[in-house]
């Protein structure tokens, strides 16, 4: 899709959630991987937060990144499997004011060609929390890749035609 070098970019941001119940911030390839694409993308890195599979805890940290004014965007990386510990999606919806639903069913479409009928055990998935975007990514640096290449990197990116989530952002809490 095009981008429209005419227009301003206007950078957002974006705060990192890895969750899992094996990683520290050494052994964080993903949250790496996702850090270094959206900073190289020109965005700011607002907070950056590493949490077990528990979905209060994720909850939680949620909330303080929707109440903090100096947020735009959620990204969060691990959790979203069909294991008992796998919570993310979970955790998403119990803050969600509107669930994106064409974001899971793109990022499945677009990881199929990656990791063929493994996509399907993906519970990838998106929502608008009281203004703020939240993306919820599988933990593999795969799959942080194939959500921000093939998605985030040009909805997030305010230059980008016919439209991106960006230019929607002073408008998602209209009544």
């Amino acid at each position: 899709m095009p981008i429209d070098s005419s227009l301003p970019f206007r950078a957002v941001n974006i705060a990192v959630l890895t969750v899992s119940d094996t990683r520290g911030l050494a052994e964080d390839r993903s949250g790496d991987t996702l850090v270094a694409r959206l900073t190289e993308a020109g965005h700011v890195l607002a907070d950056r937060v590493i949490l077990r599979d528990d979905t209060d805890a994720i909850v939680a940290q949620l909330h303080r990144w929707i109440d903090d004014d100096s947020v735009d965007c959620v990204i969060t990386t691990g959790g979203t499997g069909v294991t008992g510990r796998d919570v993310t999606p979970e955790a998403v919806e119990r803050v969600a004011s509107k669930m994106i639903p064409g974001f899971g069913e793109l990022f499945r479409y677009l990881s199929f060609a990656t990791i063929g009928t493994s996509t399907v055990q993906s519970r990838a998935c998106a929502c608008v929390a009281r203004g703020t975007y939240i993306f919820a990514l599988p933990g593999s640096t795969g799959a942080v890749k194939d959500g921000w290449d093939g998605i985030l990197r040009d909805q997030l990116d305010s230059r980008h035609r016919p439209c991106n989530f960006v230019e929607l952002m002073p408008r998602l809490i209209e009544r």
